[in-house]
């Protein structure tokens, strides 16, 4: 164990209208240290996480988290992208700043502001995180191209959308508990499976319920190396952390392996000396409900082809042999790009310290967190463990 968290923050996702960019940065920034009991001289490096691929015209980002405290100013600072894992990004990146004995304190922020943008150019911002020599004329864009996996993997396995449905029923009824998230509605398995007016198919099999939503947010946390971290009320250490990335292009792999996110899982696992056996609950990418049903199969909870069965049999519900997202995922918790892996972090620490409240997973002792980048391109696993 080289790293810890010793504190962090967490704004609630959602439409807000009245903030930026910068402001959350900034709120985000101060209410970490102020979390961690910690004074902004005392930061040796700052990793701002941000994606924005247009969203927000400020676009030379990373200076902004200075604005946090005067006592950040001179302090190294760098902005990381890496599509939707961008958070995940910043996160390892403040991680091997401490590992390598570079930094002994790392202050991290995530943040994306979505909503100001018109529909029609969200969806080409957030099909900048696929291939677009393949995918750039991709129909409804990035739920297009997740669209067009879920589709391949009926074609290979079957139809799968009652899977699908117990998937966004799951993560919904979880995200009524979490005060964080951006939509706390019990919508039910019935509501989701069936095609309505309020629930209409988006692109191939996938209807609106099995899609992430368009969210403003931001999140942060304090990395201290593992013996400085002992000194603060709270540390939860890095067990072990895998990172594996992929072809852009779908055409040169099997796209409903995400073989990338299966490689980052046994690394990480590797790394902390431990099994998908012995983790209390896992926070991981659901950007679509397709996402997470192959996830289940990557991280080894099942067979290939097989997650439908993981899904419907309540193993992966609060209770279950293995909770999956316990704060409602991006599916009810909200999607705001580079935030959302911070936020996972964020959320893990908040279950291994006893705090989350609603969406406590009782007893709670090791964490998974799986955050993705692209289709399966970017895969980032992270395990975590209290050490105080």
């Amino acid at each position: 164990m080289t790293a810890a968290i010793v504190g962090w923050s967490h704004l609630p996702f959602g439409r807000h209208d009245n903030e930026t960019v910068e402001t959350m940065t900034v709120r985000a920034a101060r209410e970490a240290l102020a979390h961690a009991g910690i004074a902004a001289a005392d930061v040796d490096e700052i990793v701002l996480g941000h994606f924005n691929a247009g969203f927000s015209e400020q676009d030379f980002t990373a200076s902004l988290v200075l604005q946090a405290d005067d006592g950040l100013r001179f302090k190294r600072t760098t902005r990381v992208e890496n599509a939707c894992a961008t958070g995940s990004a910043a996160v390892h990146f403040a991680h091997r700043a401490v590992r390598s004995g570079d930094a002994r304190i790392v202050l991290v922020v995530g943040v994306e502001k979505m909503t100001s943008t018109p529909g029609p150019e969200i969806g080409r911002n957030l099909l900048k995180a696929s291939y677009l020599p393949e995918d750039g004329d991709t129909p409804a864009g990035f739920a297009g191209v997740f669209g067009k996996i879920a589709q391949a993997y009926f074609q290979r396995y079957g139809d799968q959308s009652d899977a699908l449905a117990a998937i966004a029923a799951k993560n919904h009824k979880n995200g009524v508990g979490n005060p964080l998230a951006q939509m706390r509605k019990d919508l039910g398995f019935d509501f989701c499976r069936t095609e309505s007016e309020k629930n209409p198919f988006v692109a191939g099999p996938l209807k609106r319920t099995d899609c992430s939503l368009v969210s403003d947010g931001a999140a942060a946390l304090v990395v201290a190396d593992a013996t400085t971290a002992l000194r603060f009320p709270r540390a939860i250490a890095f067990r072990g952390i895998g990172h594996a990335q992929d072809f852009l292009p779908m055409s040169k792999r099997d796209i409903i392996a995400y073989e990338g996110c299966t490689q980052a899982w046994n690394r990480a696992h590797e790394s902390a000396g431990t099994t998908l056996a012995d983790l209390s609950f896992v926070e991981t990418h659901d950007c679509f409900t397709i996402a997470e049903l192959i996830e289940y199969e990557a991280m080894g909870l099942s067979k290939p082809g097989e997650g439908a069965r993981v899904a419907l049999s309540g193993e992966t519900e609060m209770g279950g042999r293995l909770p999956v997202n316990p704060s409602g995922g991006l599916k009810a918790k909200g999607h705001p790009i580079g935030a959302t892996g911070v936020s996972m972090h964020v959320l893990s620490a908040m279950q291994l310290t006893g705090e989350a409240g609603a969406i406590q997973v009782p007893g709670a002792t090791l964490a998974g967190i799986f955050n993705m980048g692209g289709a399966a391109v970017a895969n980032y696993v992270s395990i975590l463990e209290r050490i105080k």
